[in-house]
């Protein structure tokens, strides 16, 4: 009766402690995937700070231009005819 109770209905029973242990799982890889993300980040700042890589990055990523220069974006009609 001690072992039924010890392994299945007490508040530290193994069923518990498995689910504790598939959480901790969990957040160890969520932990992981933002430490990749910090990695990225960092890397992205430290090329940012030469200001050749600035000037292509915000021409990427928020379509900026200099003053007398057109800008042509081209979309890719990805509709299967």
């Amino acid at each position: 009766m001690f072992i039924i109770w010890m392994l299945f209905l007490d508040e530290n029973s193994y069923l518990t402690h498995r689910e504790f242990n598939e959480e901790i799982k969990e957040l160890e890889t969520w932990i992981d995937y933002h430490k990749q993300k910090i990695a990225i980040d960092k890397e992205t700042i430290e090329k940012l700070k030469d200001s050749l890589e600035l000037e292509r990055y915000a021409r990427e990523k928020y379509l900026m231009k200099k003053e007398n220069e057109d800008l042509y974006i081209i979309e890719f009609d990805t509709i299967k005819k």
